[in-house]
């Protein structure tokens, strides 16, 4: 007998539909399992065979073929093994005609334990949400992964065991949705500290406000202990809240990376720190079965590279792409996955290898051959792309010994969400969440030049050799500075506080 049971898989961040055939025949027993499965997906055999005895039915004596359809699509994951099971029992007669054909309208997606357990799996969020676009409005999944289906707005029942799911089917047991009511978005807290903790730097917190505000990135610059990682620890504190939609992208790829716990909520906006020993792939993503990397894993965060010199030189190129599109594009022979990037860049580094070039007390040990490679492995093109570069001092004793505190993260966090306010009416239904996302045209439009601008960014093209590339980052950075200032449009003064924050564009500077 043949029986056809729907699963789904996901391709990149997309899901589709699969359809998981069994045929059972007279022969000597065996299990064939085709359709361009992967290593999890082959292994299902030992599990699900397992989980049909110990839930008290019968492994068919007989061949049987399991075929994934399309064939020519790589199947991945561990979640077919439900729908598999499901498929033998309907074969081998041992589900009723009724409850096979009420199966028929539901997609089915699960691992299955020895003992028939259902656990979860990664994907699930991406299936279901591509499941509803496909018009699909039913769905059995893991119990555990219940909470997180709440955001794909389709009928999805959680199940616990093998057992439950052939009860629900045969009407012993109802089908209870696991979809929880979705939550506001959390007023998130930065669990690192608050701004006010952070003793003098304050041209650094400004230009952490501008880049929160506006989505820049930074590069902060000092000898060790000026504060470069304690700033950007608490940067995600003074980040605006998340919207539904940026919410709903980052749960997709956290989904696809099994990074979503039971309760299936984020903490705020991503925040993420790779060592500076991490691979090429695990920073840009791809692997044999491409996943999203850390980039990706940042999109609509921080992705913060402390120590930034430190990384390899490939590592660091890699993000060239990814910091002017947005996107990440891995290819392979037969296929292409694209996972977004859309991140804060927040780096940190030492102006030298010993840390101390440039201080005005401790003396540097390096030669100058070795800052000049310590300083080449921040390549000219990827510098292109920072909007912002602080040049952080020791603080001093009185600025240390201060007893009144500074701003709080809270009242950054006010500007900056109402900075963000304006963008969000700005760049309504173009799908740009902030201004260093802005197109060429966008620029064109929303940053004119103001009067004696032109000539600021004339002289500082000629004399510091500034790139295009660098001309429209700040206006991007100037634009952001105005919606600050609730100012309609950008000011002079505006584009001359942007070049304070442009070091590396400064002709004759030796210096980091």
């Amino acid at each position: 007998m043949l029986a056809s049971i729907v699963s789904s898989c996901v391709h990149g961040l997309d899901g589709f539909l699969v359809s998981v055939e069994v045929d059972i025949t007279a022969g000597m027993p065996s299990f064939s399992l085709v359709g361009l499965p992967d290593q999890e997906v082959k292994e299902a055999k030992d599990r699900v065979l397992a989980a049909i005895r110990n839930s008290g039915y019968e492994v068919p004596l007989k061949k049987i073929t399991v075929n994934l359809a399309p064939a020519e699509l790589k199947k991945a994951g561990a979640h077919f093994d439900l729908p598999i099971a499901l498929g033998i029992l309907a074969a081998s007669g041992q589900i009723s005609k009724e409850a096979y054909s009420k199966a028929g309208g539901i997609v089915f997606i699960g691992s299955l334990g020895l003992n028939g357990r259902i656990h979860a799996c990664g994907g699930v969020l991406p299936m279901l949400i591509s499941l509803k676009k496909l018009g699909r409005a039913k769905a059995v999944i893991p119990f555990d992964n219940g909470a997180e289906a709440s955001y794909a707005g389709i009928a999805a029942f959680g199940v616990k065991n093998l057992k439950q799911t052939v009860d629900m089917l045969e009407g012993k047991e109802p089908f209870e949705s696991v979809c929880s009511e979705e939550e506001n978005p959390d007023e998130y807290i930065c669990n690192s500290g608050d701004f006010n903790e952070v003793k003098g730097q304050a041209l650094a917190k400004r230009a952490l406000e501008i880049a929160a505000a506006g989505g820049h990135n930074v590069l902060l610059v000092g000898p060790p202990g000026t504060g470069k990682s304690m700033l950007a620890k608490r940067f995600a504190g003074i980040l605006p809240p998340l919207t539904k939609e940026e919410r709903l992208e980052i749960l997709q790829i956290y989904s696809v990376c099994k990074l979503l716990g039971k309760n299936g909520r984020i903490e705020g906006r991503p925040f993420r720190d790779p060592h500076h020993t991490i691979s090429n792939i695990a920073l840009i993503g791809g692997g044999q079965n491409p996943r999203p990397g850390e980039v990706s894993l940042a999109h609509n965060g921080v992705l913060f590279l402390d120590e930034f010199a430190e990384f390899s030189r490939t590592s660091l190129e890699v993000l060239r792409e990814p910091l002017e599109t947005f996107k990440v594009t891995i290819s392979r022979a037969k296929d292409t996955f694209t996972f977004p990037a859309k991140f804060t860049l927040i780096a940190a580094m030492n102006p030298c290898p010993c840390g101390y070039h440039g201080h005005n007390i401790k003396t540097c040990n390096c030669t100058p051959l070795q800052i000049s490679r310590y300083k080449a492995k921040v390549s000219g093109p990827l510098l292109d792309r920072i909007d912002l570069t602080v040049n952080l001092n020791p603080v001093d004793y009185k600025d240390w010994n201060k007893k009144s505190e500074g701003e709080s993260s809270a009242e950054i966090r006010a500007r900056v969400s109402a900075a963000r306010e304006i963008q969000k009416e700005r760049f309504k239904g173009s799908g740009v969440t902030a201004n260093a996302f802005m197109s060429a045209a966008q620029i064109k439009e929303y940053c004119p030049l103001p009067a004696g601008g032109g000539e600021v960014l004339e002289l500082a093209m000629k004399k510091l050799g500034l790139s295009a590339r660098s001309l429209d980052k700040i206006l991007k950075t100037a634009r952001t500075i105005a919606d600050l200032q609730g100012s309609k449009d950008i000011k002079k003064e505006h584009i001359i506080e942007v070049m304070q924050y442009r070091p590396f564009d400064r002709k004759g500077v030796g210096d980091i």
